[in-house]
């Protein structure tokens, strides 16, 4: 059985950093994305932040990030971070990791909640001074 489990969420100030983790079980394709997506406190909807796989070419981020955030794996394939730099208040939210073997047509991974089928619990991250 397939499970997703982060970690790392937290308390922060604006301009602080946080290191996000999700760890794979039972999930040993290794050609599978996974995503971090985040739930803002006023909204329901999720938001793609960033997505990546082991055989991808690279990371695909979402808009706002800007450069801010890096999703790396390691060489296990199984545990998946995401280093979050230059926090803003507008980051706060519930950060959840998921997984899927869908991929977009250039081989990269998909950022669209409908694309994933896994998703973990997830981890809190707020920003406030």
């Amino acid at each position: 059985q397939v499970r997703l489990v982060e970690s790392g969420g937290d308390s922060v100030q604006p301009g602080g950093a946080l290191r996000l983790s999700c760890e794979a079980f039972g999930y040993t394709n290794t050609n599978r994305c996974v995503a971090w997506f985040r739930r803002r406190s006023r909204e329901q909807w999720r938001e793609g932040v960033a997505s990546l796989s082991p055989v991808a070419p690279s990371a695909s981020y979402g808009d706002f990030v800007k450069g801010r955030f890096t999703m790396s794996t390691d060489n296990t394939t199984t545990k998946f971070e995401l280093q979050m730099n230059s926090l803003e208040p507008g980051d706060t939210g519930l950060y959840l990791c998921a997984a899927t073997l869908v991929r977009n047509d250039d081989g990269s991974c998909p950022l669209a909640v409908t694309q994933y089928r896994f998703w973990g619990q997830g981890t809190q991250v707020t920003v406030s001074s």
